[in-house]
């Protein structure tokens, strides 16, 4: 990891790192929790699939962590193939039952508490997001700024599935999330691909 200006500044951009983990990661829980519960309650696969996706940003996050506790740059490349291998089995699972949903045409209850979690979700993440992308720049720190793309992926992940709750609440279009989700499926398996690799 390349050291910015001065020690003293690395340290404060170091402990801005972490402090962005763990909101992530205190989110990332209550969203867990929710989204399973109400994925369940109403039927919903994308909702439950989204309840998983937080659980992957934990394992993420965790990472992350451990990563920036280490700050000598040896850690860097394992911490950014285990991110790489989340983003892998997330674009996988979503994907499947993506397409098992579109198949099976089920139609999902109305999900009010989705809708809000959502909602929430988007504006949280993509607000971690930026800022973790741009501590972990200024940081010269290569696994924060991959872990800053899941985060944002992640409230892509929000947007699509808040359209398609939407959709399917007010226009009876159950289709829309299980198809968007398959494109945010591919950009998903490229940062993955490209984090395992190292880049």
């Amino acid at each position: 990891m390349s050291a910015p200006g001065s020690s003293e500044a690395a340290r404060l951009l170091v402990r801005r790192g972490l402090l962005l983990e763990y909101l992530t990661i205190a989110w990332s829980v209550l969203s867990a929790t929710i989204a399973t519960a109400a994925g369940l309650a109403s039927g919903s696969i994308a909702l439950f699939a989204f309840g998983l996706d937080s659980m992957i940003e934990v394992f993420v996050g965790a990472v992350v962590v451990w990563q920036l506790r280490g700050h000598t740059g040896g850690r860097d490349r394992l911490a950014l193939r285990l991110i790489g291998v989340a983003f892998l089995f997330l674009a996988a699972y979503v994907g499947i039952e993506a397409i098992l949903f579109l198949f099976a045409r089920a139609r999902p209850e109305g999900s009010l508490v989705g809708i809000v979690l959502t909602a929430g979700a988007l504006i949280v993440m993509a607000i971690l997001g930026l800022a973790k992308r741009r501590t972990g720049s200024l940081l010269g720190n290569p696994v924060l700024v991959t872990e800053a793309k899941v985060t944002l992926i992640d409230a892509g992940l929000a947007a699509t599935l808040l359209a398609g709750l939407l959709l399917n609440a007010t226009l009876g279009w159950w289709w829309a999330d299980p198809l968007a989700a398959l494109g945010l499926c591919i950009l998903a398996a490229k940062e993955g691909a490209e984090a395992v690799r190292g880049k």
